[in-house]
């Protein structure tokens, strides 16, 4: 049996998973396979920055740490299948790589809708060649933009295709308010606000029936027979866990990789998820186990992760508490800034103002049984600033499982 860990997917978790394995201990040889042919980069400038046109490429590469120059890369690789059991990963080419470890890391991929109309002119942003894909076609004079979907990264397009100068940006989501799920009523409606008055138009309360066009987008119908005219269509309606290669296993796999406190896989001890893919539950919290696609995951994961992983390689005791990060997640939007620390969204129906005002810079608390278990700032740097203030408390407080 090979003393090899393979770790499935090389973007930013998989870059973190070799790393941490490194400082846990793991001496052994490190394989990282990735379907795309780039080294690990930075993916939220994909819809920001990238798409203005203000960061190249070179800017996005992340720097692996000296620790790594010994794994090996098997980049526009793609991990087809695996039998746990036999401890194999099964590649595009047919190859199969044994393992004594295995770290599941391949993230997730755009959804897409599944309505009739042509395909052309409908574009995802996950990818650097989604990025370049979708800056090309927004910056043809008069472009006329649908963004379908008032999410993360919905909002962050229609604010970059504004400022691109597209001539009509339109956000179409089928909830009452842009990002209520993550934010709640109070500061999605001083988002709405913001955004209008930047020149993004909604369509809420309604979703897409199809696409007219022949070869190519021409517009795009809505369920209640509205029909908007459109050049470029950008679909940001939600993510699916890269989780086909895993089946037959005994996984849960319903809504990425279930894992247990340890973010141990299928309650084996040689496999682990880190990053998007993983669902685990967190004792900071309620336990639920919940997949989380926020920037500071893939790092906390990964580090937790490779600890447990090396332990068991090595024989040795992990000594870990339960799992119970603390989530980070920012976004540029325009001129200001969401910034948040902690889970607001399980807190989203008690929601107070705890400093500001909600038409300025505002920062909110959201809390659970009377309990702050998140806070988000809407606004300057002032107000990114104060819900950092926040971010030592809710570390010290006690989680709340075992």
């Amino acid at each position: 049996m090979s003393a090899t860990v393979v770790v499935a997917g090389a973007s930013l978790a998989g870059l973190r998973a070799a790393e941490q394995l490194r400082a846990a201990g793991w001496a052994g040889p490190i394989t990282l396979v990735g379907d795309e042919p780039h080294m690990p980069y930075n993916r939220p400038p994909l819809s920001k920055e990238v798409l203005a046109g203000k960061a190249p490429f070179a800017s996005l590469a992340f720097r692996p740490r000296a620790s790594v120059a010994d794994v090996s890369w098997r980049l526009g690789t793609r991990v087809t299948g695996a039998d746990l059991d036999r401890r194999v990963v099964r590649l595009d080419d047919g190859e199969e790589l044994p393992y004594a470890g295995l770290v599941v890391a391949t993230g997730m991929r755009p959804r897409r809708l599944r309505c009739p109309g042509p395909l052309a002119g409908r574009h995802t942003v996950r990818t650097l060649a989604d990025a370049q894909g979708l800056r090309e076609a927004l910056t043809r004079p008069g472009a006329r933009v649908v963004v379908v979907g008032a999410g993360f990264i919905g909002c962050e397009v229609a604010a970059t295709a504004v400022a691109l100068g597209a001539a009509e940006v339109t956000v179409v989501d089928p909830l009452p308010l842009p990002m209520v799920g993550p934010l709640g009523d109070l500061l999605a409606k001083a988002l709405l606000g913001r955004h209008e008055r930047r020149g993004v138009r909604f369509a809420l309360g309604t979703g897409v029936a199809g696409f007219e066009g022949d070869d190519r987008v021409t517009g795009v119908v809505l369920s209640d027979g509205t029909v908007l005219a459109a050049d470029v269509v950008v679909e940001s309606v939600g993510s699916v866990a890269n989780t086909e290669w895993l089946d037959g296993n005994g996984l849960d796999l319903t809504d990425g990789v279930l894992t247990d406190a340890h973010l141990r896989a299928g309650g084996r001890p040689d496999v682990v998820a880190v990053g998007d893919v993983a669902r685990f539950p967190n004792a900071r919290y309620d336990g639920v186990p919940r997949r989380v696609e926020h920037w500071s995951i893939p790092t906390d994961t990964a580090k937790h992760a490779s600890r447990v992983l090396a332990a068991h390689l090595t024989g040795a005791d992990a000594g870990l508490a339960p799992f119970a990060p603390l989530p980070t997640f920012w976004s540029d939007q325009h001129d200001f800034r969401l910034q948040s620390f902690g889970a607001p969204a399980l807190g989203k129906d008690d929601v107070r103002v705890l400093d500001g005002d909600p038409d300025g810079d505002v920062l909110a608390g959201y809390h659970t049984g009377g309990r702050l278990v998140g806070v988000v700032a809407l606004g300057g740097p002032a107000a990114a600033a104060a819900a950092a203030r926040h971010r030592a408390g809710l570390l010290k407080q006690p989680a709340l499982t075992a």
